[in-house]
């Protein structure tokens, strides 16, 4: 029983070690930076107007002689429409 024992032990120490893998090294990745801008370029060429749209129809004028009645004549009353007062600001 004690050559099992030791033999468990000496399997388990080797099983152990054997699954001990080293640690991945992250290489650092170089990184392009932006340096400063370069001078304006310059400005481009203006496009082209584009073509006018057709002009639309015009509407019919309505039948000849046609026209309305004239409207009545008031009846001398004058109505004075008062604004309303400005409301005070609220604190």
């Amino acid at each position: 029983m004690n050559h099992s024992i030791v033999l468990t032990a000496l399997l388990a120490t080797l099983g152990l070690a054997a699954c001990d893998r080293p640690a991945v090294v992250a290489v650092p990745v170089p990184v392009a930076v932006p340096g400063p801008a370069g001078p304006q370029g310059a400005t481009g060429a203006t496009g082209d107007t584009g073509n006018t749209g057709n002009t639309g129809y015009t509407g019919s004028t309505g039948a000849t002689g046609n026209t309305g009645a004239t409207g009545k004549t008031g009846d001398g009353t004058t109505v004075i429409v008062v604004a309303p007062a400005a409301s005070a600001p609220a604190n």
